[in-house]
């Protein structure tokens, strides 16, 4: 095995985070001890939460540690815009994921609800350490390496791989990238800073190709998305009262409408991008029925609305101008419960 540098652990950061110095020790000292690690991310994971979870899982298994990764859905599934990352040989259905790790890293999920299948075994880790960079993070872990002022999950996996003396290559950079533009939007988003920009020089000199990624995550799609699109997009409602007055625009797809076209559930997470560019509503909104019946619901904000804060109060988190949650109700019901909050958030109370 590989030793880590342990002297790149005491280098100045590169960028200031909001991440106590004793947090980052703690944590590089306990993966620079292990010898096997258990690596897991968000269910339905997006580039974020499987770049952060396959960038740090490559550069460790180049040290020759064994490491096993996963996500907790019923299906272990990589969504097919991703598929091109690097790495998914680490992957384990959760059926083969240890079941007390020793040393359990969570990447991405903002609770230990969100790690599905793999809640249970968190629960039961020798120790926890939760990557992440969302506000609403509940800190179930025992080390916490949470910076909400990153603009990806993946920027703080950097960090911790600097500190842990490894080496950013290409297929690890590969992963972290993907995380980086997929959360910044191609650097368009608000959370997007110098920081993130000066993360994707020191990714693009490693010799990645920024085309080809752009071009799997956001330039292909089966003609039936279009079709299921255009269902969706023929359903969508403006009601410019909600949120006090700011204006909500919503649509949802169904399972029926998937299973017409013979789309997969995962084929539809872009739809929020099309929907949020109306001009008279400051709040987006898009359920998603997944194959066992239960809805998804993802809200985007131009930014008079905090939708974290919203989702948080129905079960769900994330960003400001980004978050989401779970929903068991039908579709009328579960607007019903969301117009009555962002009622509330948008008249300030």
């Amino acid at each position: 095995m590989t030793a880590i540098d342990r002297t790149a652990i005491d280098r100045p950061a590169i960028e200031r985070t909001a991440i106590e110095e004793t947090d980052w020790r703690r944590a590089a000292g306990l993966i620079g001890a292990a010898d096997s690690l258990a690596l897991a991310c968000h269910v339905s994971p997006d580039g974020d939460a499987l770049g952060a979870m396959l960038g740090l899982g490559l550069a460790l298994a180049r040290t020759g540690r064994k490491v096993v990764a996963s996500f907790g859905d019923r299906v272990l599934a990589v969504p097919r815009l991703l598929r091109f990352l690097p790495g998914q040989e680490l992957l384990v259905e959760p059926s083969a994921y240890p079941a007390e790790p020793e040393l359990m890293i969570t990447f991405d999920a903002s609770t230990m609800e969100r790690l599905g299948l793999l809640a249970p075994h968190a629960g039961k880790a020798g120790e926890l350490v939760v990557v992440d960079h969302h506000v609403s993070n509940t800190r179930f872990g025992t080390v916490h390496l949470v910076d909400p002022a990153a603009a990806s999950t993946t920027m703080v996996v950097e960090e911790l791989i600097r500190r842990l003396g490894l080496t950013v290559d290409r297929d690890v950079a590969t992963c972290l990238y993907a995380g980086l533009v997929t959360d910044t939007g191609s650097f368009r988003h608000s959370i997007t800073t110098p920081a993130a920009h000066a993360m994707a020089g020191r990714l693009l000199a490693t010799g990645l190709s920024p085309e080809e990624i752009a071009r799997e995550l956001w330039d292909r799609s089966p003609f039936a998305y279009l079709r299921v699109l255009g269902t969706a997009l023929g359903r969508a409602a403006l009601e410019p009262d909600a949120a006090g007055g700011l204006g909500m625009v919503w649509t949802y797809v169904s399972r029926a409408d998937r299973a017409a076209e013979g789309l997969p559930y995962d084929e539809v997470e872009g739809m929020i991008d099309v929907v949020r560019r109306v001009d008279e509503a400051d709040v987006a909104v898009v359920l998603k029925e997944d194959d066992e019946g239960g809805w998804n619901v993802s809200t985007r904000s131009k930014g008079a609305v905090d939708v974290a804060r919203v989702c948080a109060a129905l079960g769900g988190g994330g960003h400001p101008r980004a978050a989401g949650f779970s929903s068991a109700l039908p579709v009328a019901d579960t607007i019903a419960a969301l117009r009555l909050h962002l009622a509330r958030e948008g008249s300030g109370s």
